[in-house]
């Protein structure tokens, strides 16, 4: 049965009091075009809102989600490849400052790489995506072979992210303005329970309460 009913009043409230409330402010980002202040890239799991737990409105945040909050690594051939356009993008033509990598706790791509999923036409980009977790996980049963499940989750969620870091590396224009100075790149795990954010220290390689 299908819930469109739900959503298509959630506009009808959005343009009665939201939009209005905030009419100027779209209109000036129509005429001066987005500048946004960071790119955010983070899981698709829609108990995740970004803009919600950064306090930021529209405009503020280029957002990329995805299955696992997973960046492939930078890879110069014909296929179509929707993650990676959207960094060069921020990063090229928008020249945002800050790339923050969000992941999250209880995440379905983190608890999927712990399953025997069997391949099937209905799931084959799935299962490829996921590989892009593998190194978490095989690091964190590695350096936590004793740990309950939900502790190897736990570390797996944020391993992955150093990952992901690593991997938005690869990307010259990524690469070019770490070095340059001119880019920040932050890793941050976001939990569902308290609503606190850990980041990455990459200075005492852990994580830290923001």
């Amino acid at each position: 049965m299908s819930k469109i009913e739900d959503i298509l009043k959630g506009h009808e409230t959005f343009k009665q009091v939201k939009f209005r409330d905030n009419e100027d402010r779209f209109k000036k980002l129509v005429a001066e075009g987005q500048n946004p202040k960071a790119l955010f890239i983070g899981c698709s799991d829609s108990r995740v809102m970004p803009n919600m737990i950064t306090g930021t409105g529209a405009g503020d945040l280029f957002i990329i989600r995805n299955i696992g909050n997973l960046v492939p690594p930078f890879s110069p051939d014909s296929d179509f490849h929707s993650t990676a356009a959207a960094i060069e993008y921020a990063v090229g033509v928008l020249g945002v400052s800050d790339i923050i990598v969000s992941g999250h706790s209880h995440c379905g791509a983190i608890k999927s790489l712990y399953k025997d999923l069997k391949p099937t036409p209905e799931n084959i980009h799935t299962i490829k995506w996921l590989e892009l977790g593998k190194n978490a996980k095989e690091q964190a049963m590695a350096l936590f072979p004793d740990a309950s499940k939900d502790k190897l989750l736990f570390e797996t969620e944020k391993l992955s992210i150093i990952f992901q870091l690593e991997n938005l590396l690869t990307y010259p224009g990524v690469k070019r303005g770490v070095d340059e100075g001119k880019l920040f790149l932050h890793g941050w795990h976001y939990n569902l329970e308290s609503g606190d954010i850990l980041y990455y220290d990459d200075s005492e390689l852990e994580f830290k309460v923001l």
